[in-house]
């Protein structure tokens, strides 16, 4: 249970800051190992992110949710939210095809503390010379309803990234991408984090659906405290971000990156990880 609790609070922490849930979940496996079977622990990695996403969906349930109650009678379909998913829908569609084809390759070529240090270096590098080139410079896109389809799907190719490379952060490629094609920071994270719902559930469910619903009762409790951790940590870390990146940009978590990805690096050379 302790260690639930503990994969939960990482989960929480890094899914939404731009320096990789995935990349910190297979580094903390390194050191902190669940007593649990093989195939439950790689449906465990990713299914724990369920609790991330209810955080998601409370925080922009308004941003959402396209059927309002203006009275008693019947709801009010709100197009632009409907227009939303729309391109949200069109920006999963790269990393759900490619999902879907090649998630077992990928998982046995790159899901390594190497691979993983390496992107999270590269990206960390990406973020520090991207910040710096738009110090100033005024975005083309400053809202959720500015977003076209076309910058959608663009957006999407950048999530592609992360669906190959663990490390590389989901919400760090999909921001980083979009602050390339001219969207300001805080529409940037905002459509990341809706972009998530569906891209982390899908995900989810394929893992669910490869383990199958056969859990023993210890499995099931630490599936759930897990879960229940990573909400709770994720509500925090969301209301944080969204304020952070009105004052600040983001060459800080590049740093972190970098640092991280080194020590990883040096911790496999030396033999203290598996590599």
């Amino acid at each position: 249970m302790l260690k639930a609790v503990l994969f939960g609070i990482v989960e929480g922490i890094t899914e939404w800051l731009p320096i990789s849930s995935t990349g910190h979940m297979i580094i903390l496996d390194e050191f902190v190992r669940l007593d649990c079977t093989p195939e439950f622990k790689e449906m465990f990695l990713v299914v724990i992110q369920l609790g991330a996403i209810l955080a998601v969906v409370i925080q922009f349930w308004n941003t959402i949710f396209p059927f309002q109650f203006k009275d008693r009678s019947r709801p009010v379909i709100e197009m632009d939210k409907i227009l939303l998913w729309c391109k949200i829908i069109v920006a999963c569609i790269p990393a759900a095809v490619v999902g879907i084809l090649f998630d077992d390759v990928f998982e046995e070529l790159f899901y390594h503390a190497v691979p993983v240090a390496i992107a999270l270096i590269v990206f960390g590098v990406a973020f520090i010379v991207i910040e710096r080139a738009h110090a100033g410079k005024k975005a083309k896109i400053n809202s959720l309803s500015e977003i076209t389809f076309q910058t959608a799907l663009l957006i999407g190719v950048f999530q592609l990234i992360a669906a190959i490379f663990p490390g590389t952060s989901r919400s760090g490629a999909t921001i980083v991408g979009a602050l390339l094609i001219g969207v300001s920071r805080t529409a940037a994270s905002e459509f990341t984090f809706c972009l998530a719902i569906p891209v982390m559930f899908g995900a989810s469910l394929l893992k669910l659906l490869k383990f199958g619903l056969s859990f023993t009762g210890a499995e099931l409790m630490v599936l759930v405290v897990g879960m229940a951790v990573a909400f709770l940590v994720s509500v925090v870390v969301i209301r944080f971000l969204m304020s952070y990146i009105k004052k600040h940009d983001f060459q800080v978590f590049g740093w972190y990156r970098i640092v991280l990805g080194v020590l990883v690096l040096a911790l496999g050379f030396a033999g203290v990880i598996n590599v």
